[in-house]
């Protein structure tokens, strides 16, 4: 009797555990695709930025792992001059125009024309000055616990505009890099950082510093996106729970709106070894 009972519960248990396996089916509304336009004019200090990139794309299913490149665009960049500056796309059906005699000025406004299929998107930015990295600092007694490597990257503030940042920072162990915004409210015209600290800093890792001066509606519109990918636990360009629009602008068709954001920076990049 005892060994008919052990039986029987194995077989319920067996049966419960294959009806844990059954697979659900959920069924999610996917919106017509709406194109993408990643475009971040970036002059490297100390080169002459003449190369860049715009990519186009669009949006897709939510469980789809591949994103749609966009193809048969045409894609220039202007200035207040209206000199036009022609991005090609080089590799067919990449959905990457590429520009290799762009001629950047600070302070410079540019206009940025998508025509894509009869319709037209235009962008304007500056293109906004950034300080220079002044020196960086390893604290190795940092966090809470006082455990964890601290780097900090300074950098002076200039103290007769009101300034803008952006941050990019990749440890050598990781795929996606972080991103963080600053203003310059309470520090301008000083000697600021951004301090960058994780349970993974370990000696001998490198850290990929990037700083930016960006305009204060690109400010505006990171603030929310990475706002918004906090939240919900991710980085800035996982999808988030809401629609972020940017500064593109649909000239045919107000309504059917582009994603994205054009930008145009001047930026500074170092390269830390962790001690």
């Amino acid at each position: 009797m005892k060994k008919y009972i052990y039986t029987l519960l194995i077989v319920i248990g067996a049966l419960n555990f294959v009806s844990c396996e059954e697979v659900i089916d959920v069924k999610l509304d996917t919106a017509a695709p709406r194109l993408v336009i990643d475009a971040a004019l970036k002059w490297e200090k100390g080169t002459d930025g003449k190369t860049q990139k715009i990519k186009l794309s669009t949006t897709t299913g939510y469980f789809n792992t591949e994103i749609p490149k966009v193809s048969g665009a045409t894609v220039f960049v202007t200035n207040s001059q209206n000199e036009m500056f022609n991005f090609t796309e080089t590799v067919a059906n990449s959905g990457e125009y590429i520009c290799t005699d762009f001629d950047p000025e600070l302070n410079e406004n540019y206009t940025l024309t998508v025509v894509l299929n009869g319709v037209t998107y235009t962008a304007s930015d500056k293109l906004i000055p950034v300080p220079s990295i002044d020196k960086i600092e390893q604290k190795d007694d940092g966090g809470f616990g006082g455990q964890n490597i601290e780097i900090k990257f300074f950098y002076t503030d200039n103290g007769s505009t009101d300034d803008f940042y952006l941050f990019k920072t990749k440890l050598s162990s990781y795929t996606i890099p972080q991103y963080g915004v600053s203003n310059d409210t309470f520090y301008q015209g000083n000697q600021f950082y951004t301090i960058y600290s994780n349970e993974d800093l370990k000696s001998g890792k490198t850290i990929d510093f990037t700083l930016s001066g960006i305009s204060e509606n690109y400010f505006n519109y990171m603030q929310i996106l990475l706002s918004i990918a906090g939240n919900s636990g991710g980085g800035p360009f996982q999808s988030p729970p809401a629609t972020v629009r940017g500064n593109i602008i649909n000239q045919t068709d107000v309504k059917n709106y582009a994603l994205g954001y054009f930008s145009a920076s001047e930026t500074t990049s170092i390269t830390y070894v962790i001690n």
